[in-house]
């Protein structure tokens, strides 16, 4: 080795610090300049984890080294070179074991005499691994002058200090561009997207009862997006920056509603170990959205009629009124005129409530819209599945287009979230474009009227059970078959569920546990 030979080596490692390039890719060129400033037969490059060292790259090695994981304590020469601050240079008749025997792809005998040296490596005077060099003819490293490859190791610890803070920066850049695309994922999510009249129409409504302090009631079928315009209400209301508090009625068991909506102190029921705030207090100066306002109990609509009409609650167990200041939008799949004249609901609620009603058009009003939507959910799924370029079929389109959608846009979500994993799962996740055909979007045929004329007279042969089946298994199985059913027609609201089979919650609950539903 000539001094030239060490400079040059010098040059071509400082030289690729500013490059970018994978870890190991440095690394290789590393053990490159070191067998050109010291040669060698074999390099390895080996980082500490735990009590075990494990190859980072290698020269002269065979590929399966890479596998390997050296047990600092099975091998004595790594342990030595490992709790040494200088280079450690191997007897050529040591009689310590060598972690590569068998391992030099220029030797085909075990290396029980053959020129061994090395040095660890320390990070910010932490250990973080070793170099090891080995020749398989004894002598080979006479002539190494240890200042040069002192300073060999020091550059060599400057260049891992430099790739880890290269990582570093990198995994930091990466998350602020995932932190960046949530933060414009989460502000498309919270847009309506679509251009047809009837979504214009609505966009222009938002954008003018948002800034005023009037109640709104959104009014729409299951899944049309009805949160979605809440959130479009608050965020361009002037309460924009302050909280916007969610509840669900439908999910309120009678017996907590108020003290959800309210809250309560301590003591004032079995359980309340503490004072809890209420939904009102958590939306003071900002916007409270109950959602599926018209599955409340009329005993708690009176409550918050009450709470509505003076500006101000009480908490379960406490005599002290509590101001709240509190813009209220609510929101229903249910035709409320009916529900009041009915009885099912209160008439000076209604009026409250619907001091602006807006309704948010169905799926099948919205033409291309559904097209714009696809696209925009195809992408959600291109991400959420780690694939490139799903696309759909232009019969798929059509299909889209025609299909009468009874769940809207949380079917069409559902719909091609499975029909993107059927496409992948049949062209492959490595696929350039991933082409979404009509078989797999299984609404071939479900194309629906808006309302049928089909009446049902007498029952069909398939529907007679076995006769050897006894009445009450044969009713049993046809209520779970038939509530199944409305579970899934009504996205699992158990509220709806009962609604549409006229019994009461409570007995729909028992019926669910009695059927083991």
């Amino acid at each position: 080795m000539t001094s030239t030979d060490f400079f040059s080596a010098l040059v071509s490692i400082v030289s690729d610090l500013p490059q970018e390039m994978p870890a190991e890719h440095r690394y290789k060129r590393l053990l490159d300049a070191l067998q050109q400033s010291f040669p060698c037969d074999a390099a390895c490059i080996l980082r500490l984890d735990g009590h075990i060292l494990e190859p980072l790259a290698i020269a002269g090695l065979s590929d399966d080294t890479m596998g390997r994981h050296f047990v600092v304590e099975e091998h004595p020469r790594l342990a030595n070179l490992l709790h040494s601050r200088e280079p450690v240079r191997f007897p050529s008749d040591s009689e310590l074991p060598d972690p590569y025997d068998g391992l030099v792809e220029t030797s085909d005998h075990l290396l029980h005499v053959h020129d061994c040296m090395g040095a660890s490596l320390y990070i910010d005077n932490q250990p973080w691994g070793v170099l090891t060099l080995d020749a398989t003819l004894p002598g080979t490293f006479d002539k190494i002058d240890p200042i040069e490859f002192r300073a060999f190791i020091s550059l060599t610890e400057a260049t891992i200090k430099a790739t880890h803070r290269i990582e570093a920066l990198e995994a930091r850049v990466i998350k602020e561009q995932q932190v960046a695309q949530s933060l414009v994922e989460g502000h498309r999510k919270n847009e309506i997207m679509g251009n047809s009249p009837t979504i214009k129409r609505l966009k222009n409504e938002i954008k003018t009862v948002a800034q005023s302090y009037l109640t709104v009631l959104i009014l729409g079928e299951t899944g049309v997006g009805k949160e979605l315009v809440a959130r479009q209400l608050q965020t361009q209301s002037s309460r924009g920056g302050q909280p916007l508090v969610y509840i669900n009625c439908a999910a309120l068991p009678e017996g907590i509603a108020e003290s959800e909506l309210f809250g309560h102190v301590k003591g004032a029921f079995s359980g309340a170990t503490t004072n809890r705030s209420g939904k009102f207090e958590l939306a003071d100066d900002g916007t409270l959205f109950l959602d599926e306002i018209g599955e409340l109990s009329l005993t708690i609509q009176a409550k918050l009629l009450r709470a509505l009409q003076s500006g101000e609650i009480q908490r379960v167990g406490s005599d002290r009124h509590i101001e709240v200041d509190v813009r209220i939008i609510a929101a229903t799949n249910r035709d409320l005129k009916e529900e009041v004249a009915k009885g099912r609901f209160r008439a000076d609620l209604y009026h409250r409530l619907s001091v602006y009603p807006i309704y948010v058009p169905p799926l099948r009003e919205r033409g291309n819209d559904i097209l714009l939507l696809a696209g925009h959910l195809l992408e959600i799924n291109q991400r959420r599945f780690g694939v490139k370029g799903l696309r759909l079929a232009p019969d798929a389109k059509q299909m889209l287009l025609h299909y009468n959608w009874p769940g809207n846009v949380r079917e069409l979500e559902h719909l091609l979230s499975r029909a993107s994993l059927k496409a992948i799962m049949d062209q492959g996740r490595d696929s350039r474009t991933i082409i979404i055909k009509p078989q797999y979007l299984d609404i071939d045929g479900q194309s629906m009227p808006e309302k049928s004329n089909v009446s049902i007279t007498t029952p069909q042969p398939s529907m007679i059970p076995d006769r050897s089946i006894t009445l009450k298994n044969a009713v049993d199985q046809f209520q779970q078959e038939l509530i199944a059913d409305r579970i899934q027609t009504h996205d699992g609201n158990l509220a709806a569920v009962a609604r549409d089979l006229d019994i009461n919650r409570s007995n729909l609950y028992r019926l669910l546990k009695r059927l083991s539903l």
